[in-house]
């Protein structure tokens, strides 16, 4: 993965059933191979996901490293996602693709400048899993802004 000439996956883009996972372990990979440009593993999407999961950032990576192809990864992921219930797992996913910055914090400053620089015209994208997406040129349908 060459995070320096393509995009990760969507945070939308699931693994075992979650949103995030994909695009964290295209990080990780990305990190091991030394062409993680830009993007951060261990940001802390990735480490509200690891939260989430019961899982720790620099064991997934070493599993990343040491793997011979994505199947091995895949399954060591696979009992820490199936060790949640599916409600837990639903609500996860409908959480995270909604969040958004709270209301008059430095995150919401932060939020509104990348808006104004990738999508000023854009008032309606309000998550950031909306905002990445059209950084990393994904089609965002466009919503009554919230």
């Amino acid at each position: 993965m060459d995070l320096t000439k393509t995009y990760p996956a969507s945070v939308r883009e699931e693994m075992h059933g979650i949103v995030q996972l994909k695009r964290t372990i295209d990080k990780g990979k990305a990190l091991a191979a030394g062409t993680i440009g830009e993007y951060q593993y261990d940001c802390p999407m990735d480490k509200h996901l690891f939260e989430f999961l019961d899982l720790d950032g620099d064991t997934l990576l070493d599993v990343i490293k040491s793997a011979s192809n994505d199947t091995e990864i895949s399954e060591f992921v696979a009992p820490y996602v199936h060790a949640k219930e599916d409600t837990e797992i639903e609500a996860f996913n409908r959480d995270w693709l909604k969040h958004a910055p709270e209301k008059g914090t430095p995150a919401e400053g932060y939020f509104l400048k990348l808006r104004s620089e990738i999508a000023p015209d854009r008032a309606d994208v309000t998550y950031w899993a909306d905002l990445l997406d059209l950084d990393e040129k994904r089609s965002v349908p466009h919503r009554v802004p919230a």
